[in-house]
């Protein structure tokens, strides 16, 4: 009898997954990599009656964090799972697995779905049961929101720490160096790039061109900052191209200020350019950032003016990233379309899979803020006008028609002249006007221009039909999403019967389903009171669908669930 349940009791293989989101200690002989090895290997060891069996195969993860799957040993290791060579995943804790409740679900369905489970040996549970997969869902909500509060410390310290115009680190920019002092984090001037970044700014300041400037910096051997990275790589010493050029005459940290996102402070550091010649590098960047890009005299004389780029140089996301044109060329029966976009630079540096980055077709989007000011002109009237002198209203009655009927025409020329600004965001679309252009058209001093009125505030959105996009803009009414409603209040109904006691397999059972799409969904009863009722409402941002709530993670945290979910620039009562 003793053989036979010997010969019936299953092998168990089991594999030790160990990581360590920093990098420090990693060199030792002995480090905390190993330490977890040896704690699992012993619990293996003590389920040996059960017929538990460690595999050869390491699992490492060192310098990792666990808010991301993409990880080589994670990935090694779901893959050995797949191909049916591991029954079981031991790990020192659960968060060492993963931080993130999304990637946990995930991780989860495609075990289960190759009948795999996992332990952590510090914390007793069972998945298999219902209750044990509540407490282990229960644990990662509060790793993840571990993680999520570190890094909001982190990023509340680092924009402290900048407004008092300290130098948090990253890459040194050319003309620096970190300050020698162990107890400084400062940055001193390197004199030798010092001179080069003089000659840069001196240099574009003269010719006003960024080829022209790095084609001197070239013959003048002003090259990129030689850079000694920890690991001892080596970067730098290469030909300055035109985005580097850019970057640099654009950094306020040569004229002694710290840039945090949009806001610019006062550094600690010395400045390297004066206040004079800063202010007028960048006057000259922006003028000769409006005008239209063309390749060739030849390009320039076939352009046609409904193909130049009005709006370029003046479009910044919600993110303070510039948006920049481009264009494709369709085939067509006579011959080839060219259609034109802005886009985020950020998607045409190498970030293509940026969901935030932007792609706005530039004709739309450019008739669409034309659209706008003329609709702002009609209803603005009087106030318009910071005194409405009757006379002075009179007269520029037929400059205002005038002004109208060229944008309604969508003329490309008054629209990048009396622009300043445009501001997009999912759900908002902000112009802002240039005083002085529209003095000039209304043949008005600026100081007659209301202020408030400059500035234009609008509905914004996105609507696709096939490979078609719309861009509708204004005060537009959405109707509820009730697929969305439902299934946030079956949700909540799921919700209650598990608090009663029953099991997330059973609900799923009475639907026809396994128990991980009721996991899946039973997340949407935490949303916040206030977003929940923006939904009922139709008020939410129009890519929140129910597909996008299912497939992106959300955080537990109300503030950062709004701005997560795009309800940041809403006010809730």
């Amino acid at each position: 009898m003793a053989a036979m349940r010997d010969s019936a009791r299953r092998t168990i293989r089991c594999a030790i997954y160990t990581r360590k989101s920093s990098e420090e200690g990693l060199d030792q002989e002995f480090n905390s990599l190993d330490a977890q090895f040896e704690a699992c290997a012993a619990y293996i060891a003590s389920q040996k009656a059960e017929g538990w069996k460690l595999l050869p195969q390491r699992y490492d993860d060192g310098g990792i964090s666990g808010g991301t799957l993409d990880r080589p040993a994670i990935q090694r290791l779901v893959t050995d799972v797949e191909a049916g060579k591991v029954d079981m995943i031991v790990v020192y804790k659960i968060d060492r697995l993963t931080r993130s409740l999304t990637d946990f679900s995930r991780l989860i369905d495609r075990l289960d779905a190759v009948d795999c489970s996992f332990v952590s040996v510090t914390q007793a549970f069972n998945t298999s049961t219902s209750m044990g997969r509540l407490t282990l869902n229960v644990l990662l909500s509060f790793a993840q929101f571990e993680r999520e509060v570190t890094s909001e410390r982190i990023r509340d310290k680092i924009a402290a720490s900048k407004k008092k115009g300290m130098w948090m680190g990253g890459m040194v920019p050319t003309g620096y160096d970190t300050d020698p002092n162990p107890g400084s984090r400062g940055l001193v001037i390197n004199p030798s790039e010092a001179e080069n970044v003089r000659a840069l700014f001196e240099l574009y300041d003269k010719h006003e061109c960024l080829s022209t400037v790095a084609a001197r910096a070239r013959a003048q051997g002003i090259r990129s900052k030689d850079r000694t990275f920890a690991s001892g790589k080596t970067y730098g010493g290469a030909v300055l191209s035109h985005g580097s050029i850019h970057n640099m005459l654009t950094n306020p940290i040569y004229v002694g200020r710290i840039r945090h996102k949009l806001e610019v402070y006062d550094g600690l550091h010395e400045a390297i350019i004066d206040e004079g010649l800063w202010t007028r590098v960048q006057e000259k960047l922006r003028e000769h950032a409006a005008r239209p890009r063309v390749r060739d005299r030849v390009t320039r004389a076939l352009k046609q003016p409904d193909q130049k780029s009005p709006l370029a140089g003046k479009l910044m996301d919600e993110t303070g990233d510039r948006l920049t044109p481009s264009h494709s060329t369709r085939k067509t029966e006579g011959g080839h379309k060219r259609i034109r976009y802005y886009v985020s630079r950020r998607l045409m540096r190498g970030a293509a899979d940026d969901p935030s980055g932007w792609r706005l077709p530039a004709l739309k989007l450019e008739r669409a803020v034309c659209g706008a000011i003329i609709n702002h002109l009609d209803e603005a009237g009087e106030k318009l006008f910071r005194d409405p002198d009757p006379v002075a209203v009179y007269k520029a009655q037929h400059a205002l028609s005038d002004l109208r009927t060229r944008l309604e025409t969508h003329d490309g020329e008054t629209l990048r002249d009396i622009v300043g600004l445009v501001r997009v965001a999912p759900t908002r679309l902000r112009i802002e006007l240039d005083p002085g252009r529209i003095a000039d058209a209304l043949d008005l001093s600026p100081d007659g221009l209301a202020d408030d009125q400059l500035a234009i505030e609008t509905g914004f959105e996105l609507r696709r039909r096939g490979v078609e996009v719309k861009i509708v803009t204004g005060q537009f009414e959405r109707a509820p999403d009730q697929t969305l409603i439902n299934a946030i209040a079956r949700a909540h109904q799921w919700l209650a019967e598990a608090r009663r006691g029953v099991s997330l397999a059973a609900i799923g059972r009475r639907h026809g389903w396994t128990d991980s799409p009721v996991r899946q969904r039973i997340r949407l009863a935490f949303l916040s009171p206030d977003i929940t009722r923006a939904i009922l409402e139709g008020r939410q941002p129009p890519e929140l669908t129910l597909q996008f709530l299912l497939t992106n993670p959300v955080p537990l945290d109300w503030d950062a669930q709004a701005q997560a979910l795009g309800f940041a620039d809403q006010k809730f009562p």
